[in-house]
């Protein structure tokens, strides 16, 4: 397919168009394929992301800073960015991955990504990498809560009830379901000072404590008096469709 419409979205245009194709060659296709601009770009990435966050959020520390780093640079976010661009729709796949539907698989798109990240660098220097992954980040970064970005169900939970200077809850395991090798655990959360009492469930101990904990927080909200369901400190609720993980 015609690339014009890529570099379009990308905001630029090659000098060396075999940079793009190569950047969008996967192993499966050729010998020579993005393995080595996805390393470069790995980095490039890495790089960019972490100053724009450092100009962005003066008020986090480093710890917070590499865990939005991290969250904004794992698989899930670059293939959300792939989607953007529509990457699928160039990608150069053997036939063994066009058949199994690889144009699709997440992994395959988040690596192009940094693959032709890489390429923009190699064919027009840091700064035009830079540019397009300014670009490319600006309405992520927008519509992002750095306080709640990549911390999970337990932790919101905790420093929510910290927050408001109450006792932190405890998880009890109340049951157990399924055959050694695949159980199910059911999990409840109490909080008793706010009368919250929720289950959760899940294929681990931890799966069913982050799902309790996810209820529990909606439970603690809405049982916390109107006038102070905003704490003075902390960011509760994840920005919609942000990912959680276990």
């Amino acid at each position: 397919m015609e690339a014009g419409p890529l570099q379009d979205r990308l905001g630029y245009v090659f000098k060396k168009p075999e940079l793009l194709n190569q950047a969008l060659t996967h192993r499966s296709h050729s010998k020579k394929n993005n393995e080595r601009l996805e390393f470069l770009g790995d980095s490039i990435l890495n790089c960019v992301v972490a100053e724009m966050l450092y100009e962005r959020y003066s008020d986090l520390d480093e710890g917070d800073l590499s865990r939005v780093r991290a969250n904004l640079v794992k698989q899930q976010a670059l293939y959300e960015i792939a989607q953007t661009l529509s990457l699928s729709d160039y990608l150069r796949l053997g036939e063994g991955e066009l058949k199994s539907g690889g144009f699709r698989r997440p992994s395959i798109l988040a690596d192009t990504l940094e693959a032709v990240t890489g390429a923009i660098f190699v064919d027009g220097g840091f700064e035009a990498a830079k540019t397009c992954l300014r670009k490319l980040y600006s309405i992520i970064l927008a519509n992002v809560d750095p306080k709640t970005l990549g911390k999970d169900d337990k932790t919101l939970l905790q420093e929510c009830l910290q927050s408001y200077q109450l006792p932190l809850p405890t998880y009890n395991v109340t049951g157990t379901t399924g055959a050694a090798h695949n159980q199910q655990f059911e999990v409840e959360c109490l909080i008793p000072n706010l009368k919250v009492a929720v289950k959760g469930e899940g294929a681990s101990r931890r799966a069913a404590e982050q799902a309790a904990a996810k209820v529990a927080l909606l439970a603690v909200l809405k049982a916390l008096p109107q006038e102070s369901r905003k704490p003075k400190k902390l960011g509760l609720l994840r920005k919609s469709g942000q990912k959680r993980s276990y």
